[in-house]
């Protein structure tokens, strides 16, 4: 049996929602559903945000602060 790993998404309705690749063939299929517990959703979200952002993060122009910008938290006021 061949696996693929796509992500899906399950609505209010307890039905689940995923796409596969087009050539995958028609037919049934067996479908294990692995939850995300909350430590995993938070990585996920950090993951997904440095990867949509690895461009504009590794663009020098974005580099707009220096260490010498700014005070120190426990600078006195």
């Amino acid at each position: 049996m061949k696996s693929i790993e796509i992500l899906g998404d399950i609505d209010d309705h307890h039905r689940l929602h995923a796409q596969v690749p087009e050539g995958f063939p028609v037919g049934s299929v067996r479908v294990t559903v692995l939850a995300a517990e909350e430590d995993e959703a938070g990585a996920a979200w950090t993951e997904g945000v440095s990867s949509e952002w690895s461009e504009d993060l590794a663009d020098p122009r974005q580099d707009i602060y220096t260490l010498e910008d700014g005070e120190p938290v426990d600078a006195s006021r």
